[in-house]
Order: structure tokens, then sequence, then C-alpha cells
């Protein structure tokens, strides 16, 4: 099942996410509910609480399809290590058509469970370790324009709502 991208604006991409704690088909159904959904939006890592659901898991693949061994499951990730730093441009799907310089660690390592509730380790770089961090960041109900200058959020904000009254957001 694909679901719709929640945007900027609700609630629920503002509210940090409640952990998982049965593991079972209906999770694992959930997840490659996910990743359909992710694919469809043309993503590569996609929260629970973007597709409407406070729950603490998220999925990866910053192959977009091309490697199936780059799929990641994150159930109750926490973030462990970081090292470095990066400055690249960043998106997300809650906030289609906006783009920003957001300066991240370079190297994260990341604790979670897997989809039979088995903790695991991994260590990501570049891309990959920004996506950790933009996916952990959505289930602690932060967005990655928090990690920007107030002058460009307020920016941000402003066309938003701008495109809000116009029906068009």
């Amino acid at each position: 099942m694909i679901y719709p991208i929640v945007k900027f604006g609700n609630p629920v991409l503002e509210q940090p996410t409640q952990p998982i704690t049965a593991f079972d088909d209906e999770l694992r159904k959930f997840i490659d509910d996910m990743f359909e959904s992710m694919y469809e939006a043309r993503g590569i890592g996609l929260a629970a609480n973007q597709i409407g659901f406070p729950k603490r898991v998220a999925v990866i693949d910053v192959s977009f399809q091309e490697d199936a061994s780059q799929k990641l499951v994150l159930v109750n990730p926490k973030i462990i290590q970081v090292e470095g730093n990066q400055v690249l441009e960043e998106g997300c799907l809650s906030l289609p058509d906006f783009r920003e310089k957001v300066t991240r660690p370079r190297r994260v390592t990341i604790q979670a469970q897997d989809t039979h509730g088995e903790w695991f380790e991994k260590t990501g770089e570049d891309l990959l370790a920004r996506a950790f961090l933009h996916e952990t960041d959505h289930l602690d109900g932060k967005l990655y324009i928090s990690h920007i200058s107030v002058l460009k959020r307020d920016l941000i904000r402003r066309k938003i709502r701008k495109l809000m009254k116009e029906g068009t957001w």
C-alpha cells in the first residue's frame, strides 16, 4: 500500500514518535509499505511519521532500488557516534521543492533493531550518514530546516504559508 507523504505543517512531523514494541507480521507489512511509499515519492529515506504514523521506524535506500543490499530498516534507532563534518544540499519529502545546504557529521554510527527486534550497529559515511541523521531527526520530531539559519527557515515558512493560502500545499 502506498501512503501519501505528510507535508510540513502537519503536527505529526513535529512530535517525537513512539517506540516499536511488537515485532510481528503487521510491522513487517508496514515496513514493506514504507519502502513502497518512499520509492513512489522518489526518496532515499522515509520515517513513519512522514506518512502519518507516530512510530519509531524508518527505512533507507541510498541506492534508490539499484542495490537491494542497500535497503535498511531502522526500528527504534539511536545515534551513538558522530565524526567529522560535511556540508551538502539537503531536501525532504515532507518539504517538496525546498533544498538548503546543511552541515552534518560525515560519519555516523547508529544502533537500531531489525524487523525481528534484534539490535545491530551500522556505520555510514557521507550520504548514508546524512540519511541516518535526517531520518532520526524526523523520529525525534525535527526537520532538516532546524539545522539552517533562522532567516532561511523563516523564508521557507513564509513561502509555505503562501502556498497554503493558494491551496497548492
